[in-house]
């Protein structure tokens, strides 16, 4: 599992570095070449997300006494996603002669207020948007501990489960044992009783035998 896992990272590694390179080139590239720049880095960027995905599901198979190391490399990595799709965001227009040629147009009759405007309103845009995105990260931290901490509270709930069955499978195996030693004592009374009632019938002949005698010798006596 945790092998698995250290192969989408080693390849999120080598893809993030691509795309980071990438991203610094496109606003100093010309517009065709940035188009077809742009294209190839939304391209890696889907690969990127893919591998994420790919990444918490295998987090999601670890037990929960050995995820904690990989929810927070899980995190990092989403953080660094975050962080390369707002790059990308900006260099896209960050010093872009596309963005400044529809401003100003081809023969340079447009105000360069217009651009300034524009270019703020794209700012505030771009806070706004990493504000969303920063917020949607924190739902979905939020969403994995709660996720993690319904699997702890299952695994709990299943391992009382057990613990519940032994305790009354002990308690049966109690009931048993005090039954079989309630049949061993009465076994063992009953035995007693008889011993005690032989023994006494044993002493009863006894007596009558020696009472015997002793009549036997006093008749023979007296005879004489």
């Amino acid at each position: 599992m945790s092998s698995d896992f250290e192969g989408y990272e080693q390849d999120f590694a080598v893809l993030t570095a691509e795309i980071t390179g990438k991203i610094a080139r496109v606003p100093r590239l010309p517009p065709d070449e940035k188009k077809q720049m742009v294209a190839n880095v939304e391209k890696q960027l889907e690969e990127a997300k893919e591998l994420l995905e790919q990444m918490d599901l295998e987090v999601r198979e670890i037990p929960p006494q050995s995820r904690g190391m990989y929810s927070n490399r899980m995190r990092s990595y989403k953080q660094e996603m975050g962080k390369l799709e707002t790059d990308f965001k900006r260099s896209r227009i960050a010093y872009s002669d596309e963005v400044r040629n529809e401003l100003l147009g081809d023969d340079g009759n447009s105000s360069e207020n217009q651009l300034i405007k524009l270019r703020e309103e794209r700012a505030h845009l771009l806070d706004n948007t990493e504000r969303l995105e920063r917020s949607s990260r924190r739902l979905e931290a939020g969403y994995q501990i709660a996720v993690e901490t319904e699997q702890i509270g299952q695994e709990m709930l299943e391992n009382l489960s057990h613990d519940r069955e032994k305790i009354q499978r002990a308690r049966e195996r109690l009931r048993e044992t005090d039954a079989n030693l309630g049949k061993s004592s009465r076994i063992l009374t009953g035995m007693l009783r008889r011993i005690i009632q032989n023994r006494i019938l044993l002493v009863i002949l006894g007596i009558i035998v020696v009472i015997t005698i002793l009549t036997a010798i006093t008749f023979s006596l007296r005879r004489h």
